[in-house]
């Protein structure tokens, strides 16, 4: 038994890696380039144009990850996107738990998302345009006249008032407060520059083998070391994995964390933006680790059938996603989108997971406006309980669907 539970932990680092992380890598470092090319001068000119803000928004949100959808968080605070755009963005947002699903079921993620984008589109319009349940939200989104000690004005439900004291300048409180480093070390500095290095090698080597294990057809790739591909698949993603928690954990401290769970308009330099996607990913991977350990010792330990107890909770599987997106935050959702992949929950959780969640997203909106927040959360929780029991209801709880390999 001692041996199976070693093994598990060992595939656990090795498979979240590279079927997850590698892929994150490259995603998150695309759109951190792009911001880095454009110098954000596409968010500037989304505030000229009110009648596309909600549709920009859910596009921002349905990126992987959390970085384009707190791209769109500052701008709200500023008066610069409505309040129906930010919660088309928070609905369409599907976080981190993103590339767990891309990686490991890319038709669920292709259904789960275009359903979470529609849904983002027709409520964000609806918002704006009806003003859906606009007496309870003019009644709180405009009494939030002093949010901040500097004192802020009202915001109004739509947010367009010009309002700079809710500019929103301080770091999201999901990850570490400083961007840059918080300590000066001879030996520890230079080391953890070349870990970064390191890291994104292994990130390389990561992808071609993720890459060949989908082309493949996602087939069982036994623990093994050596040149061959199921050695190469161990080495790699015990590696990636290990550079990873050094980053996440130590190296941080020493060349900054590159704007961990808050996208900046740009990035100063080629070699920050490598680091945000590195750190970002980093972080990702410390709970793709934690999801699978989460869901794969319990169902070991015990002999769980979580499938069958789920497809037993029937309606309220669907209702439970939808609840625990209301947790800011990613850590909760990848584990749930973990359990998706390993076919313990059915795809009506998962996409009313995918509406409800905000990821990291809400962590700023959070710190400045409480009540907005809470508003925008509970907003996208509807959406979510609709389509998710409307999924439940038409075509059962649909366990395994779209998962590679299943």
């Amino acid at each position: 038994m001692a041996g199976e539970v070693v093994d598990i932990f060992i595939a656990s680092v090795r498979d979240g890696y590279v079927q997850v992380s590698a892929f994150v890598a490259v995603t998150v470092l695309l759109f951190s380039y792009i911001q880095y090319r454009t110098r954000g001068k596409l968010t500037a000119k989304l505030g000229d144009n009110s009648r596309i803000q909600p549709l920009v928004g859910a596009l921002m949100g349905l990126t992987p990850g959390c970085g384009g959808a707190i791209v769109m968080m500052p701008l709200y605070l500023r008066g610069t996107v409505s309040f129906g755009t930010v919660v088309a963005t928070l609905i369409a947002t599907a976080g981190d738990s993103a590339f767990v699903i891309l990686a490991l079921a890319p038709k669920a993620a292709a259904y789960s998302y275009g359903l979470a984008f529609a849904a983002a589109v027709i409520f964000g319009y609806a918002i704006d345009q009806f003003g859906l349940g606009v007496g309870y939200v003019d009644r709180a989104v405009s009494q939030l006249s002093r949010p901040v000690t500097d004192g802020g004005s009202s915001v109004s439900v739509l947010g367009r008032s010009s309002n700079p004291a809710h500019e929103y300048e301080g770091p999201s409180p999901g990850h570490s407060h400083e961007t840059g480093p918080d300590r000066e070390s001879t030996v520890l500095t230079p080391l953890t520059h070349g870990v970064h290095g390191l890291w994104w090698l292994a990130a390389v080597g990561g992808l071609a083998l993720g890459t060949t294990y989908l082309l493949r057809g996602a087939p069982e790739v036994p623990l093994s070391t050596g040149m061959s591909f199921s050695g190469l698949f161990t080495i790699v993603g015990i590696t990636g994995t290990s550079l990873s928690f050094y980053l996440y954990f130590v190296g941080r401290h020493y060349i900054g964390e590159g704007g961990v769970g808050r996208a900046k308009d740009t990035f100063g330099s080629l070699y920050e933006t490598f680091q945000h996607a590195a750190m970002e990913t980093s972080f990702v991977t410390v709970w793709v680790l934690v999801a699978y350990l989460l869901y794969e010792y319990p169902v070991f330990l015990f002999n769980l059938d979580i499938a069958a107890i789920a497809a037993a909770a029937g309606i309220f599987a669907p209702i439970g996603g939808a609840l625990l997106g209301l947790i800011p935050g990613c850590g909760p959702q990848i584990v749930l989108a973990s359990a998706y992949a390993q076919g313990g929950i059915p795809f009506s959780a998962l996409t009313a997971n995918a509406i409800s969640q905000d990821g990291d997203a809400l962590f700023p909106l959070i710190a400045i406006d409480k009540k907005a927040a809470i508003i925008a959360s509970l907003y996208t929780t509807v959406p979510a309980l609709v389509v998710g029991i409307g999924l439940h209801l038409l075509w059962g709880p649909l366990f395994g669907f779209g998962v590679l390999g299943s």
